[in-house]
């Protein structure tokens, strides 16, 4: 009998779940902002918390299959970084790691 090994996902979703999080309340200040005056700011704060919506789905969905799921984390992460430019950096890299090591981990 063969033996298959399974590989536990938690890295994967805990980077993806904490990356979602920063990037909906740098969002969230991002829209908090426009009031300020800047007149783009909401419409890229509102794509910052789409993408972060995402990369939550992508990471509840790792465990069932790791491969979309980091599709998933890395298209979050390149809409996360066209959504919010230097706020939202430490989100990005959150979800660039989980979806690399969630597509290479093996």
């Amino acid at each position: 009998m063969k033996r298959t090994r399974t590989i536990s996902r938690t890295f994967e979703m805990m980077l993806g779940v904490i990356g979602s999080i920063i990037g909906i309340f740098s969002g969230s200040f991002l829209i908090f902002i426009k009031s300020f005056g800047h007149v783009h700011t909401s419409f890229l704060g509102l794509i910052a918390i789409l993408a972060s919506i995402l990369g939550l789905f992508s990471a509840y969905y790792v465990r069932k299959n790791e491969e979309i799921a980091g599709i998933g984390f890395i298209v979050a992460t390149m809409f996360v970084i066209a959504g919010a430019d230097h706020i939202n950096v430490i989100s990005a890299l959150f979800l660039l790691v989980a979806g690399i090591s969630s597509l290479f981990r093996k």
